[in-house]
């Protein structure tokens, strides 16, 4: 049995259900969003900045971000092994497949510090 070591959990059945329990996480949290733009018909900039100082909107908000995250990596793990694979021949579909999940990792890794800097940052 071969094992990738670039997938998120190493196991097509768990890598499905992390992607589904991540897409259930932003659901949810996209749901809330709209709930409270929908009860708060003119938010103020100072309403937002309550709402994102809260706490328990501040660990919501990390949730989202790191579940949004896996979400994307198996996503896109997924398009560079069935796609990269596919259509490009030997060494070179090895090589391409490595630059785009290394590039994709690079991005999902600025977004996350972006992110928690932006949520957890001093203003």
């Amino acid at each position: 049995m071969v094992t990738q070591v670039t997938s998120f959990t190493r196991n097509g059945v768990s890598d499905w259900l992390v992607q589904r329990i991540t897409a259930v996480v932003v659901a949810i949290y996209s749901v809330v969003l709209v709930a409270y733009l929908l009860f708060q018909p003119a938010v103020t900039y100072q309403q937002w900045s309550d709402l994102f100082s809260q706490t328990w909107m501040q660990v919501f908000t990390l949730m989202t971000l790191l579940a949004t995250c896996a979400h994307a990596w198996i996503g896109m793990w997924t398009v560079g092994t069935d796609y990269l694979r596919v259509h490009t021949v030997g060494e070179s579909a090895n090589a391409l497949r490595f630059i785009f999940q290394l590039g994709c990792m690079l991005v999902f890794v600025v977004y996350l510090i972006w992110g928690i800097k932006i949520l957890w940052g001093n203003g």
